[in-house]
C-alpha cells in the first residue's frame, strides 16, 4: 500500500504563506549566521589534517512548495568558510532546508563545487531542540551524487548532520562523512562542527512582503 494519495495533482488549499510561521524546528534557523569556531578534519597526504575555521551562513525563507499534494515550507541557504588568516573560500555550499508539516519530516539539499550533491532527510516534531538528516550512496532517493574523480579518489558513502539547538540562541551542527579514500583500507570519518551566533534578522518569503 502506497504512503501517498491517488490523487497526485490536487494541490492543498488555504496554504498559509507565511513561511516563518510555518518551518516547525526549521524557524530558528532562519536568519544570517557567523561561526568563528568551526573545526575540519579531513584526509591528506600525510593522513588528517585538523583545521579550524571561520564561516558565515545566510538561510532565508521561500514560498511554499507543492508536489501536488505534498506541501513543504523551507529555508534557501548558503554557506561560507574561509580559514583563519586566510582570502580564500575554504569551503562553499548551497542549498535547501525543507520542513513538510505533514510527515514531520525535514529534507537537506546540498551542492558544494566540487562537483557533488546530496539529499538528506530526516524527522522531528515542530518543536525539537535536536534534528538530524541522513543521506546513503546508492540510494534511490535521499542520495549522494559524486563526479568520476571523487567517486574513484575521496568516495563519499554516507554522510550525516546533527543540528541542536542552544539555550542562548546559537545553534551547532555535527557533520559526518565516511568516506573511501583511494589506496587506504579503513573507512576515513570527515568531520565538521561548529556553533553559529545570529547577526541578522531573515528577510520574509516574498509572498509576505
Amino acid at each position: 500500500m502506497s504512503e501517498f494519495p491517488g490523487d497526485i495533482f490536487t494541490e492543498p488549499t488555504n496554504v498559509d504563506p507565511d513561511t516563518l510561521a510555518n518551518l516547525g524546528p526549521l524557524r530558528r534557523l532562519a536568519g544570517i549566521w557567523e561561526g568563528t569556531k568551526g573545526r575540519n578534519i579531513a584526509p591528506n597526504v600525510t593522513g588528517a589534517s585538523d583545521d579550524s575555521f571561520v564561516e558565515r551562513i545566510e538561510m532565508q525563507p521561500i514560498d511554499p512548495q507543492t508536489n501536488g499534494p505534498q506541501l513543504y515550507y523551507g529555508l534557501r541557504y548558503e554557506i561560507l568558510a574561509t580559514r583563519p588568516g586566510e582570502r580564500g573560500t575554504f569551503h562553499h555550499q548551497l542549498g535547501y532546508w525543507l520542513w513538510e508539516p505533514a510527515a514531520g519530516m525535514l529534507v537537506q539539499t546540498l551542492a558544494v563545487p566540487r562537483a557533488q550533491v546530496a539529499m538528506a532527510v530526516g524527522r522531528a516534531t515542530p518543536d525539537a531542540r535536536r534534528f538530524e538528516a541522513t543521506a546513503a550512496r546508492g540510494a534511490p532517493t535521499y542520495g549522494i551524487c559524486s563526479a568520476p574523480f571523487l567517486e574513484h579518489a575521496f568516495r563519499t558513502d554516507s554522510y550525516r548532520i546533527e543540528i541542536t539547538l542552544n539555550d542562548d540562541g546559537t545553534w551547532s551542527y555535527d557533520e559526518e562523512m565516511v568516506m573511501m579514500v583511494l589506496g587506504r583500507p579503513e573507512p576515513f570519518r570527515h568531520i565538521d562542527s561548529n556553533t553559529l551566533r545570529k547577526i541578522a534578522e531573515p528577510t520574509r518569503n516574498p509572498l509576505m512582503r
